[in-house]
């Protein structure tokens, strides 16, 4: 064990030092005096639930991103699953999706009782091979929905053009992205619909939440439908057409929500200057190449910063590489495990196999602690540990 990581357990190691290398986090959020004035001044107020300080979140996200309305959710998954429902979606309908993310928000694809269609990814982006997508649409396809997968936004044009021929709906899963551009946008503002999740490890977090964001005013009241009875409908008998899941975001998660909103620039700005750090330690690694960008991606903000494995690596000794970090108290993870190998879709009939793309870099992707309170010793320390223990493994150092 190193030096830094003894620290933690001499009583006579510096303060400062001994909490420093106690433990290290995947994530961190990055809240401030605002954060907590807001919720102290939430915590004065009449009123916790859903209410006026949610409907002030809602707006200032769609003002955010441009689009005209904003729906506020208890979670993207959830956001997914009332997008479906307003759009119609249940059993015996198709969901084309893909199965490589760090969060499983295409679980309300099976949740809504459609029937999920997986579509294999590029290796270097990680987001749906648009030509892949195409080649899954059958007659009982009802939507698409692809993600900006760990930040880095997807084919939108190809994708779009793809979604229009055959007039179908686009949903843009940005669960795992907020701030990046593709071709001067911002991820949200190209699906017919878009999803976000605050949950940790988000830039965004407000504990647990999310955001539905829409253009089209039916689609937008069928979602609120579908979300909750309004607030001046809960003291009276309401007869609905709808079933709501009476699943609105309360006034205490909108007003941390807002309140990290309004600094997400600095938060954002924060978080690039960690990854230069991290990019400046792991070059130390033989083989490795900058973090891919697309050609047509004008700007990525990281969800999780990724390391991808080289060849020589096998599943079993990424997940000791993993077990080698949690041994030095840093917290690591595989990203990911792909959704068409977990025991409810395997009983769907997929088998491994099916998304050879997906499931080589499953095998060998290892998500760092990544968050804007690491030090530079931090980063120094992580990525030693782990060029460490990928000499353990036998594997060498290699990555790419």
């Amino acid at each position: 064990m190193s030096d830094l990581a003894l620290a933690q357990d001499d009583p006579d190691a510096g303060g400062a030092e001994a909490t420093r290398v106690s433990s290290i986090t995947l994530s961190d959020p990055d809240i401030t005096l605002a954060e907590i004035g807001a919720i102290d001044s939430l915590l004065r107020s009449p009123r916790v639930s859903a209410g006026p300080v949610a409907e002030a979140f809602e707006t200032a996200f769609a003002a955010y991103l441009g689009r005209k309305y904003a729906i506020a959710v208890p979670s993207g998954t959830l956001g997914l699953l009332i997008a479906l429902r307003a759009l119609g979606i249940g059993p015996g309908d198709e969901v084309i999706a893909s199965a490589h993310s760090f969060r499983e928000t295409a679980h309300a694809i099976s949740l809504a009782g459609a029937h999920p269609v997986f579509a294999d990814i590029d290796y270097w982006a990680g987001t749906l091979v648009p030509a892949k997508v195409e080649a899954r649409i059958t007659k009982r396809t009802r939507a698409i929905v692809a993600g900006n997968t760990n930040g880095h936004p997807a084919q939108w044009s190809e994708l779009r053009a793809i979604a229009d021929r055959h007039r179908l709906p686009l949903l843009e899963d940005s669960t795992e992205a907020i701030g990046s551009r593709y071709r001067g946008g911002l991820v949200g503002t190209f699906g017919d619909a878009a999803i976000f999740d605050f949950s940790q490890p988000s830039a965004l977090t407000c504990g647990e939440g999310g955001m539905v964001v829409t253009d089209d005013i039916d689609l937008a009241m069928a979602l609120r439908r579908h979300r909750s009875h309004r607030l001046d409908e809960r003291s009276s008998v309401v007869v609905s057409a709808t079933a709501p899941h009476q699943a609105g975001l309360s006034d205490l998660s909108a007003a941390l929500g807002l309140a990290q909103l309004q600094r997400l620039d600095e938060i954002l700005e924060r978080r690039r200057l960690i990854e230069h750090l991290y990019y400046r330690h792991v070059q130390s690694f033989e083989g490795i190449k900058d973090p891919y960008v697309g050609p047509d991606v004008t700007e990525v903000n990281w969800f999780l910063y990724l390391v991808h494995l080289g060849t020589r690596f096998t599943r079993s000794s990424r997940d000791a590489i993993v077990e080698d970090l949690r041994v030095e108290q840093v917290e690591a993870a595989a990203y990911s495990n792909p959704l068409h190998l977990q025991r409810h879709y395997f009983d769907l009939g997929y088998r491994r196999g099916d998304l050879l793309v997906t499931e080589k870099i499953a095998d060998r992707a290892v998500a760092l602690p990544f968050h804007t309170h690491l030090s530079d010793d931090q980063i120094a320390f992580i990525v030693e540990t782990m060029k460490d223990a990928s000499i353990n493994v036998g594997a060498g150092s290699a990555i790419y």
